[in-house]
């Protein structure tokens, strides 16, 4: 699996010992909810995090930064979920998190926008889908600065814990 860089960010694969910054960033009650997933509850959990979700998917990176070496937050693409998400055949979905004191500070932007040229370069994929929860407007606004375009479509999908409506979005590319 390839590592990404900018001058500020480090996209790399999760490794075990990251999971006491990981439990220390999605903990936070204000961060995991934001993209679909409960706060994490303990090391352990995050632990498990690194060696199944993160390990198995082979295109989730952890968005390092630089200057500390701390791993912040994640972003990554795979297979479309079984969620309500109207993706084509074989389109992977798209996503990504910060953690709070790293919002609005340009970060997610940088690691998708680097995603995106990772993807064009060593893929054939044509599309990307994504979405934002309505009430997170900012993580729309990341895609659209990547290029992402919304569909139009707006679905309620409680499997991501919420009933709260997501915004679709698709990047053609």
């Amino acid at each position: 699996m390839s590592m990404m860089e900018t001058d500020r960010i480090l996209l790399r694969p999760w490794l075990e010992s990251d999971a006491p910054a990981l439990f220390k960033h999605a903990s936070d009650p204000e961060v995991g909810p934001r993209a679909g997933w409960p706060p994490h509850k303990s090391m352990e959990e995050s632990l498990k995090i690194i060696r199944t979700v993160f390990h198995d998917a082979t295109n989730t990176w952890a968005i390092v930064l630089k200057e500390t070496g701390e791993p912040i937050g994640a972003m990554g693409y795979g297979p479309s979920c079984n969620c309500n998400l109207p993706a084509r055949e074989g389109e992977p979905l798209t996503g990504y998190w910060v953690a709070r004191p790293y919002w609005n500070r340009g970060i997610c932007t940088e690691a998708l926008r680097l995603m995106i040229g990772h993807i064009r370069q060593t893929t054939d994929i044509k599309s990307l889908i994504s979405g934002h929860f309505i009430d997170n407007p900012a993580s729309g606004r990341v895609m659209e600065k990547c290029g992402f375009i919304p569909t139009g479509e707006t679905v309620v999908d409680p499997d991501q814990g919420r009933d709260t409506p997501i915004r679709v979005l698709r990047l053609e590319l």
